[in-house]
C-alpha cells in the first residue's frame, strides 16, 4: 500500500503532472537544505514531500509560467 494515498494526493493537488513536478520541486528544497516540515524522519526526499503535501503542511501557486 501507498502511503500517502494516491487519492488523498490528488485531492490536495489536483492532477498527477501538477503532483509529479510539486513533490520533485519539494524533494529537491529537502536535499539541498535538509529540512523538512513532516514530523519523523522519512528515508527518502520524495517520500518526506508526499507526506507533507498529504498532510497540507506546504502548498503551491499555479502560474503561467510554471509552479511557484
Amino acid at each position: 500500500m501507498i502511503n500517502p494515498p494516491l487519492d488523498v494526493l490528488l485531492d490536495k493537488v489536483g492532477d498527477k503532472y501538477t503532483l509529479s513536478v510539486f513533490a520533485a520541486k519539494r524533494a529537491r528544497e529537502i536535499l539541498s537544505s535538509g529540512e523538512m516540515v513532516v514530523d519523523g524522519k522519512p528515508k527518502k526526499p520524495v517520500s518526506a514531500a508526499l507526506g507533507e503535501i498529504a498532510s497540507g503542511k506546504i502548498s503551491f501557486q499555479r502560474s503561467k509560467g510554471g509552479i511557484k
